[in-house]
């Protein structure tokens, strides 16, 4: 793609997030969300492939439902209360419908249907930004709902941990792997939403440096299926022993990153008097432990060639740069002392 264009199209992004995020305004929030639909859009598609075009129209009529929706439910609100302000939301009604409208933007279950079909038309670059990225603005929209809809959010998160763990375990494809480890991790997020937006901003974070480092390493690697990764070994042995410890920390197994932010959220649900939904959502994480083992074990444990008849590559030095590689797996490494600190620096 022509650097220029590209360029542009990331600006359009970055401007279409920054708007819904500076928004007060329903009309406003929405045309941020629009700008930065129709942003990635081009940039999903640049492949030509027919696989590319595919999940690109299916991405473009699902966030377009969402945000016809998002659009309608605003206005049923100001019709009611006569306030097109976001924080001035006073009615059940289009509160409901925002918050399943938002749940289809970044793909909740049962909303989910779209996200593994998209994310597995699509390069690991721009699957990267579809997981990261494009949940910014929805989030900052969910945030600022009123917490009338407790357990609307609390059914969305159980069913979303519980889709993301169940719909992970038989996949081989690693796209649709991590759409389902974003499912379940949105799920832990939303879990606990009402009752702690820090927590909620602090998964949210975590989950971003813990999904760039396994994206990257699958990008480094030039894998996209569990049996590629048996031949990660004669590529990239030093990367090859660290990327299960990533793949566990995104299980949220201690002592990596990924376990503070659900040991927080079961304590915090505790405090709720919500014992039965933390019981549920740590039985759900189980379910996405084992899928992380497998891959795990797919990289470290498999000989190439027992498992695939493809030949073992060359070892040659890496193309791109391999620095934010670097970094973001030391961070979903080694980042849990530092959580109390970035606990204490995200509540208000």
């Amino acid at each position: 793609m022509n650097p220029y264009i590209l360029a542009t199209l990331l600006f359009g992004l970055g401007l279409g997030t920054t708007i819904t995020f500076a928004s007060s305004h329903w009309l406003l929030a929405w045309m941020g969300l629009e700008m930065n639909t129709l942003a990635i859009i081009p940039l999903m598609a640049h492949h030509h492939h027919p696989r590319a075009v595919e999940a690109t129209t299916k991405y473009f009529l699902t966030q377009a439902t969402a945000a016809a929706t998002l659009l309608f439910a605003s206005t049923t609100n100001a019709w009611l209360s006569g306030q097109w302000e976001i924080q001035q939301i006073t009615h059940p009604l289009p509160t409901t419908i925002i918050a399943l409208a938002l749940a289809l933007k970044i793909g909740l279950a049962p909303l989910h249907a779209w996200l593994p079909e998209v994310l597995q038309g699509l390069d690991l670059t721009t699957g990267l930004i579809l997981s990261t990225w494009q949940k910014l603005a929805p989030f900052v929209l969910l945030l600022q709902l009123p917490p009338s809809n407790t357990p609307l959010l609390i059914t969305l998160g159980l069913l979303s941990t519980l889709v993301g763990g169940w719909g992970g375990l038989n996949q081989t494809q690693l796209r649709k792997v991590l759409a389902y480890s974003s499912i379940a991790h949105l799920g832990w997020m939303i879990l606990i939403l009402q009752f702690s937006p820090s927590l909620t901003i602090l998964t949210l974070l975590t989950y971003f440096v813990l999904t760039f480092s396994a994206f990257l390493i699958f990008k480094l690697n030039k894998a996209t299926n569990i049996n590629t990764l048996a031949t990660s070994w004669s590529k990239t042995p030093a990367l090859t022993a660290l990327a299960p410890l990533t793949l566990l920390s995104l299980g949220g197994l201690p002592p990596l990153t990924g376990f503070m932010p659900k040991w927080l959220i079961l304590q915090e649900l505790t405090k709720q008097s919500l014992a039965p939904t933390a019981t549920l959502a740590a039985l759900t994480a189980l379910l996405s432990l084992y899928f992380y083992l497998r891959l795990s074990y797919a990289l470290t444990l498999t000989i190439s060639p027992n498992t695939i008849t493809a030949t073992t590559p060359w070892r040659l030095l890496p193309s791109q740069l391999t620095l934010p590689l670097a970094t973001s797996t030391i961070m979903a490494l080694m980042l849990l002392p530092l959580m109390p600190t970035i606990l204490a620096l995200l509540t208000p």
